[in-house]
């Protein structure tokens, strides 16, 4: 062969050009990237829609608040993390940011995972027998039974546990009622006697400082330490229920220097009782709430077991000691009661957050249970996302998942600074039961519900299926009522949806559906995202949006409140005429689907994106005869 002759490839040879290099670069064809080109690139964008006055840094101005002095932004790299995934340890270890356990779960015996646990208050004996046995048959591991008036009969507990293998199935339980929790202990007590086989991971349930709190009356702490001696071994005395105050509307990080502040307070009660330091440690648990937003649960649970160990760090606890132990429960918040099927969802997601985040038992919630007691199929459905997220997710075989994450590694540590700084001031309050007493910690909790609130009013919490997408065609489940098992006295309970089921409440009991004729301007080209949007928001209200061209369907729809939906052009040339002839048409009240303008006039009010769109759907309400004094407001420019 001479040197202008080209070599075939044998069989076994690849072409140079198609040879696999020794190191792959995923973005090698593309330049460099830096936080400087990324900025640059995004407020481009915010400028093409609007933005001008832009922050420094921009990132700034996509910012959202998760909770209390926390906020995430759209764009974590390693200088974000800092060195914080060095410093948060290994799993098992102090100081249990990446959890409490590692590989297997000590105080069980069962391998990586996290106990389902399933609760329980159907007040009749022979339901919750037939829905424990179902229960355990089909992938729980534990209960949670609410014992007292309303919910399972104390003296009942022994017919209910009747076919449970107690060596197998740890049970946990809760009162009712300012003595409930003292007498649902006992009842356990007195069911589980001497014997030393119980399966561990049991609760007597007992938390004083979460009855001080729903009640506003203060609790005796004393007799804590006698009931933590009778404690089976392997149970906790004490559950440090954070639910109460996320159900008042806190947010992670009230809740988290919340029940900070109650563990420490029960911890003072069980030493000065005669148990030493690590002794009172072991017989506490904390109860804590898994909500769909999924990154901030995840960043919260791996923060509370940081801020756990240092208080037992502190208090000269053994490292052992000082890891907490965690059940999550799915929350109340934000159940619905309308497009109740969404919860499964929300359920979903929630759970998926606790088990990334490290509980070590989770209870889903029904997704009825705003509607009423459970039945067969919600229970099966709340146990079985469990199942699915452990058996065919395989979510339990790896341990802190989000670990090393630099969003998640900063979150965990801008919640820890910001539930710390709350604990402290608590702690310089004189302790939670004064901060309770004072008032310090209903108003911290309501200045984060109005926080809260402004985002759900004007949708910037979007709530599917209730303030977003409403189905008017519904028909909701029917449940057995059940009966109010919470104190009241103290702090409030709230569900972000609750306002908005309110109004759909309301327009449904009216003898006919309440309607809001849609004016389209022009073609449907240009009218369709209006039109749409104005629609989506008044069935929030449970108001129908029948729609026509102008205003030629107006007499048809029978209302005397229109919304003129079209383009800003089409509103400059047309929309002051189109509102005189609804007025003539018979309408009473007209609105106009987009911002506020001086170019526009016959109108009454405006909706567009970020609106308070709980005050347009009571004005409408007001307009419409179905308001007894309920609106705030006029529906003005300067009211939406």
């Amino acid at each position: 062969m001479n040197s202008q002759q080209t070599a075939t490839p044998g069989e076994d040879e690849v072409p140079a050009e198609h040879a696999v290099p020794d190191e792959l670069s995923l973005a090698g064809g593309f330049p460099p990237a830096d936080r400087d080109r990324w900025r640059e690139l995004v407020a481009g964008v915010l400028r093409k829609g609007g933005r001008e006055d832009l922050p420094d840094p921009v990132e700034d101005a996509l910012r959202r608040t998760v909770a209390t002095g926390v906020t995430v932004a759209p764009l974590y790299d390693a200088d974000d993390a800092g060195d914080l995934p060095a410093a948060v340890g290994v799993p098992g270890l102090p100081p249990f940011v990446r959890g409490a356990r590692a590989g297997a779960d000590p105080d069980r015996g069962t391998p990586a995972g996290w106990d389902v646990r399933q609760r329980h208050a159907h007040p009749d004996v022979a339901v919750t027998r037939e829905a424990i046995a179902a229960d355990l048959e089909n992938g729980v591991t534990s209960l949670w039974l609410v014992l007292g008036e309303g919910a399972v009969p104390p003296e009942a507990l022994g017919e209910v546990l009747a076919g449970v293998y107690l060596d197998l199935a740890p049970v946990a339980v809760s009162g009712v009622g300012p003595d409930g929790g003292l007498r649902a202990a006992e009842a356990l007590l007195a069911l589980t006697g001497d014997r030393t086989d119980l399966a561990p991971g049991g609760s007597l349930g007992l938390d004083p400082l979460g009855v001080h709190a729903a009640s506003g009356e203060e609790q005796d702490l004393s007799g804590l330490a006698g009931l933590a001696r009778r404690t089976p071994a392997g149970w906790r005395t004490v559950v440090v229920d954070g639910t109460v105050f996320s159900d008042a509307g806190a947010t992670a990080v009230e809740e988290l220097g919340c029940v900070l502040a109650a563990g420490v307070a029960y911890l003072r009660a069980l030493t000065d009782g005669g148990l030493g330091v690590d002794e009172a440690f072991g017989r506490l648990e904390f109860r804590l709430t898994a909500s769909a937003d999924q990154f901030t649960t995840i960043a919260a649970l791996r923060a509370a077991r940081r801020l756990w160990d240092r208080v037992g760090e502190v208090s000269g606890a053994a490292p052992a000691a000082r890891a907490q132990r965690q059940h999550a429960v799915t929350s109340s918040v934000m159940t619905t009661r309308r497009d109740p099927w969404v919860n499964m969802l929300r359920t979903t997601v929630a759970c998926f957050a606790a088990g990334v985040g490290g509980a070590d038992a989770v209870t889903v919630q029904p997704f009825d249970a705003a509607l009423g007691l459970p039945d067969a199929f919600s229970r099966r459905i709340a146990r079985n996302t469990q199942s699915l997220l452990v058996e065919e997710g395989h979510l339990a075989r790896v341990l802190d998942p989000a670990g090393g994450s630099w969003y998640v590694e900063s979150l965990t540590e801008d919640l820890a600074q910001a539930a710390w700084a709350w604990f402290t001031e608590v702690e310089r309050a004189g302790g939670l039961v004064a901060a309770l007493s004072s008032g310090l910690v209903r108003d911290r909790l309501a200045a984060a519900w109005d926080a809260r609130a402004q985002r759900l009013a004007t949708r910037a919490d979007a709530i599917t299926g209730v303030s977003e997408f409403p189905n008017l065609a519904e028909r909701l489940p029917q449940r057995q009522p059940a009966a109010d098992l919470h104190p009241t006295g103290g702090l409030p309970r709230v569900r972000a949806a609750q306002e908005y089921e309110e109004l759909r409440d309301r327009a449904d009991a009216a003898p006919d559906r309440p309607r809001v004729y849609l004016a389209t301007l022009g073609p449907v080209a240009r009218h369709t995202a209006r039109a749409g949007f104005a629609g989506n928001l008044f069935q929030a209200g449970g108001v129908e949006t029948p729609a026509g061209d102008g205003a030629s369907g107006l007499a048809d729809a029978g209302t005397a409140v229109a919304c003129i939906c079209g383009t800003d052009g089409d509103y400059a040339e047309s929309a002051a005429a189109l509102a005189a002839e609804l007025r003539a048409a018979g309408a009473a009240h007209v609105w106009l689907a987009g911002k506020p303008s001086p170019e526009v006039d016959g109108v009454d009010g405006y909706v567009y994106a970020g609106c308070d769109a709980l005050d347009v759907l009571r004005t409408v309400h007001a307009h419409l005869g179905l308001t007894d004094g309920l609106h705030r407001g006029n529906g003005t420019e300067e009211d939406a």
